[in-house]
């Protein structure tokens, strides 16, 4: 609550001036406390004679020491395993074993097949498989039931999921559930030496910053991770693992929606994330036009087209083309950029990328920063020499 000291207060007003709820007066010589006051702090920040405190108990939700181990919920859609899945397990690995725990893995859906073992050999040590038809299409409330129960029971103190679309809709639900933070499209995750909290570091006002959150006080810690950050680790078929099946309660299966028919759209064809070569445009390209420049680069290359933000703001490219942090995260062995100014929210999608090639006239571009190979120059005078030179070498 927030508290007012009242032989200290001097009536100067100033914290009345900086409220940004309007929830303190001046009465009397003395500020008075509103019920609009959402406990923000910006008062005491301001107050010079320290006559406003702010006093929040922090009580611990849950007893820290009997959460332990890493888990990973891995994604299942129709038939095959999200390759983010793999990836988490590869982070989890490095987790659990710099916090001296297991790392277990949970499987939600319907005829999963081997798919547990696959689990097994990408790092899991435990598999907690539900195998449901009534889990076979994805409803929020289904799903969230089932991964709370499975939380709640083996009591994890780390669990992370794929900021996939699917990941995006249920897991702050899980969440909320469990009364736990939740930090979103995290791009790196750290054990803290001191204490074994779990630092999660997220891009912040843009792109501009990277922030880093800890939840020191509440277990489980939680977090999604946009596909392409991490790496999976190679798949070794002799690790052994424990597979336990999970027969979920009738109660966790109920559901007010009904999935009649899954569609999919045209933007789902056009996956530049498993692509190994990007052709990209940005703004450079001045018009629409320019992307058939693109395609018969990329088309000669055997490559994908993907695109910056301004380029499908613009209506030049449909948005699933888009790389960037409101985009999709990539990291192909090639990525070529062209007529990208290299904003940190782009860059923040393909900077694990294994060779970048920029192209562009301005030589002051903050793309040449990252790039590994840098041409100042016309596109569109440079890009026909490039298709021509690589039609030749063939």
């Amino acid at each position: 609550m927030l508290k007012v000291n009242e032989e200290l207060c001097i009536g100067c007003g100033i914290c009345e001036e900086n409220c940004p709820f309007g929830a303190i007066t001046i009465e009397d010589g003395c500020a008075v406390i509103g019920e609009s006051c959402t406990l923000c702090g910006s008062c005491v920040e301001s107050c010079e004679v320290e006559a406003l405190s702010l006093d929040v108990e922090k009580e611990a939700k849950t007893d820290i020491a009997d959460w332990k181990g890493v888990q990973v919920f891995c994604e299942f859609r129709g038939g095959e395993l999200a390759t983010v899945s793999l990836e988490l397990l590869g982070i989890g690995r490095t987790l659990a074993d710099k916090r001296g725990v297991q790392l277990s893995a949970v499987l939600i859906g319907h005829e999963t097949g081997n798919v547990a073992d696959e689990l097994i050999g990408y790092g899991a040590d435990i598999v907690y498989r539900t195998d449901h038809e009534a889990l076979a299409d994805f409803t929020d409330e289904r799903y969230c039931a089932v991964l709370a129960s499975v939380i709640k029971e083996y009591k994890p103190e780390i669990v992370l999921a794929g900021a996939t679309a699917i990941g995006r809709s249920f897991i702050p639900g899980v969440a909320t559930v469990l009364n736990a933070g939740l930090t979103a499209d995290c791009t790196r995750l750290e054990i803290r030496d001191e204490d074994g909290a779990l630092l999660q570091t997220r891009p912040a006002f843009g792109g501009n910053i990277m922030a880093t959150i800890v939840c020191e006080s509440s277990r489980p810690q939680m977090s999604t991770v946009r596909p392409k950050v991490m790496k999976a680790l190679e798949f070794d078929g002799s690790r052994k693992g424990e597979i336990i099946d999970i027969d979920p309660a009738p109660s966790l299966l109920e559901s007010r929606v009904k999935v009649l028919e899954t569609v999919a759209s045209q933007g789902a064809e056009v996956n530049i994330q498993e692509a190994d070569i990007l052709v990209s445009g940005g703004r450079g390209l001045e018009s629409e036009k320019g992307f058939e420049l693109i395609r018969k680069l990329a088309d000669t290359m055997g490559a994908k087209v993907s695109a910056s933000r301004a380029v499908v703001d613009a209506g030049w490219i449909p948005y699933p083309h888009q790389v960037g942090q409101t985009g999709k995260t990539v990291a192909p062995k090639l990525y070529i950029a062209c007529g990208i100014s290299g904003a940190v929210q782009h860059v923040a999608g393909m900077q694990s990328t294994e060779t970048i090639v920029a192209i562009n006239r301005d030589k002051n571009a903050s793309i040449f920063d990252i790039a590994d190979y840098g041409i100042v120059g016309d596109l569109f005078e440079v890009i026909p020499k490039l298709i021509k030179r690589i039609e030749e070498r063939r």
